[in-house]
């Protein structure tokens, strides 16, 4: 079929001929990429050999792109900030907790290491076996280490050689803890004491602590007494003041005037009234008194009773929770006490909660029983009944406790 082309005239035309070449080129202009739109993928066909492989072989790596961003249109919600974790109560109470066991851990180490030791306790034949309960040999001694002059003066020690010389014990007692029930007991071994001294012959008990120090009085008191000593602790002059000092006084009653001839200490009537640490000394110490007929015997008493109101005080409230008083006790705790090798802080504890029922009543306070006043004799049989009771921690009979 041949296809005409009518014109305006009406008449029958052959539709024009076609250009050279146009065919073509207007097929090449349709391959021609528009701007913006990169190559066409027919340019392709005409990439000299090689070309390809040299693109891959130094072709640049491709960049890291970002992760798209939230169009402002989006519907989804906005991510939110992390959240801070607030501090609970409970969170709160735990860290206070373990601050203050830090704190305690702290103190324990520091009196572990700064508490003065002694060879005190050893083995050797025929020592007493170790029996119920827990023995302590408590002794005050009249050291004047770290006193000056001054200090001497102000708390009437007195002289050394006046004394005889040496170093002499003021104050001997045992402190009994029980394993049951049975109460504990403080039981004062008067200084005057006549016992066996091992080596030396028979002395008044003080004389064993000048003769060969803590080793040989532990050793004459298990050999007077049969108990098995299994603590020892002692306090000099001026430790002792210190302490009380550092605590801010100790409140005692006492009831009558106590006026010493021979130290020239004198503590008025009063309850309660507060003793500083040079009254508290002269309180513990003085035997040359209208207040103190029984001499020793009242003495013996009077420290007993003065070492309940000083336990009690420093393990109250107003002592632990006062920085003014807790941290002058820590400091001149460990320079005036002296222990055993053998024994630690944790003894001290047990030791010290066990005598705080000294003014309660709850600690049996007692004196070894005696023949007459000068307390240089022991009741043999009373005695016996005293420290049989004690090694089998059953109560001690009341015709046998002295006060």
């Amino acid at each position: 079929m041949v296809m005409t082309y009518r014109g305006d005239d009406g008449g029958r035309r052959m539709p024009p001929p076609r250009p050279a070449g146009r065919s073509r080129d207007h097929q090449r202009a349709q391959m021609m990429p528009l701007p913006g739109r990169g190559q066409s993928p027919y340019d392709e066909r005409t990439r000299p050999m090689g070309t390809r492989e040299d693109e891959r072989q130094y072709a640049p790596p491709p960049t890291r792109q970002d992760p798209p961003r939230r169009a402002a249109g989006d519907d989804y919600p906005p991510s939110r900030p992390p959240r801070r974790r607030r501090w609970g109560f409970g969170r709160i109470l735990l860290t206070l907790a373990l601050v203050f066991v830090v704190f305690l851990a702290g103190i324990w180490v520091y009196l572990e290491f700064s508490i003065k030791r002694v060879d005190a306790l050893a083995d050797y034949s025929g020592r007493p076996v170790a029996a119920s309960g827990t023995n302590w040999l408590v002794v005050g001694s009249d050291s004047r280490e770290g006193l000056t002059t001054e200090d001497e003066e102000r708390l009437a020690t007195g002289d050394v050689a006046a004394a005889g010389g040496g170093q002499r014990t003021d104050t001997i007692m045992v402190a009994h803890l029980p394993d049951n029930s049975t109460k504990p007991t403080l039981l004062s071994l008067p200084r005057d004491s006549q016992v066996a001294i091992p080596g030396h012959g028979k002395n008044k008990i003080n004389a064993a602590f000048s003769l060969g120090g803590p080793k040989l009085l532990a050793q004459t008191v298990e050999g007077a007494t049969g108990l098995h000593i299994d603590h020892y602790a002692e306090i000099g002059f001026g430790g002792f003041a210190k302490i009380v000092d550092a605590i801010g006084g100790v409140d005692m009653c006492i009831d009558k005037d106590m006026n010493d001839t021979v130290t020239g200490i004198s503590i008025k009537a009063g309850c309660p009234q507060t003793l500083d640490g040079r009254s508290a000394l002269g309180f513990v110490r003085m035997r040359h008194s209208d207040a103190t007929p029984r001499s020793d015997l009242d003495r013996v008493a009077n420290q007993r009773k003065f070492i309940g109101a000083l336990v009690s005080q420093i393990a109250s409230p107003g002592t632990l929770l006062n920085p003014f008083h807790f941290f002058p006790l820590l400091g001149s705790g460990p320079d005036a006490l002296t222990m055993d090798s053998g024994d630690h802080v944790h003894n001290l504890v047990g030791l010290a909660i066990a005598m705080r029922g000294i003014s309660s009543g709850g600690v049996v306070t007692t004196t070894v029983p005696v023949t007459n006043g000068s307390a240089e004799n022991w009741d043999k049989t009373k005695s016996k009944q005293l420290f049989d009771a004690l090694k089998n921690d059953t109560e001690i009979p009341d015709s046998v406790i002295v006060n």
